[in-house]
């Protein structure tokens, strides 16, 4: 849900897992682990991958919200 979103910014910027994580200054491998849901960011974090993705954590919480919106009553 959350990596899914990350990941489409992420290649909507243009970057890969390296350069978004030497910029943020995180392991690839946790940007990796991010992506694929195995790990889930504070908030802080959030802010920070989502300033260097070019997005809004605000955005990016708000499509993975709609689907779930959609399947309520």
């Amino acid at each position: 849900m959350l990596g899914k979103e990350l990941r489409t910014a992420r290649l909507k910027a243009g970057l890969t897992q390296e350069q978004v994580a030497a910029r943020a200054r995180i392991s690839r491998e946790y940007v990796s682990q991010l992506e694929r849901d195995r790990q889930s960011p504070t908030v802080a974090m959030l802010l920070r991958v989502c300033r260097i993705l070019g997005t809004s954590a605000s955005r990016v919480i708000s499509n993975v919200e709609k689907p779930v919106s959609r399947n309520r009553p």
